[in-house]
């Protein structure tokens, strides 16, 4: 499956656990969370889970904020998983997981 890709969208539900206190009066996505979807996102379009080796590459500039759309590219490139994150024209997070083995 080397060098394919795909695109996809994702929304965090502005009632998510993650975001109370992050940050009261002003709730963003937390960095953690915005990962942990985008792997699941990758997992369902690869069609299982996906073993991380690292995150080598994780860029974040500018905040995802809860009720918001983003449009999410993965690019799988043998054992490496590029992602970019966007919400309009603007990006708002970039980088890459190192996949421990192939996916399935």
């Amino acid at each position: 499956m080397s060098g394919t890709r795909h695109d996809t969208r994702l929304c965090i539900a502005p009632d998510h656990p993650a975001l109370p206190g992050h940050f009261p009066g002003a709730p963003v996505v937390p960095a953690v969370l915005l990962m942990d979807r985008v792997l699941e996102l990758a997992e369902d379009w690869l069609g299982g889970p996906l073993g991380v080796a690292g995150l080598p590459q994780a860029k974040f500039r500018a905040p995802l904020l809860p009720g918001e759309e983003a449009r999410v590219r993965l690019e799988l490139d043998s054992l490496r998983l590029r992602f970019r994150v966007e919400v309009g024209a603007a990006l708002i997070a970039q980088g890459v997981f190192e996949l421990a083995e192939a996916p399935p």
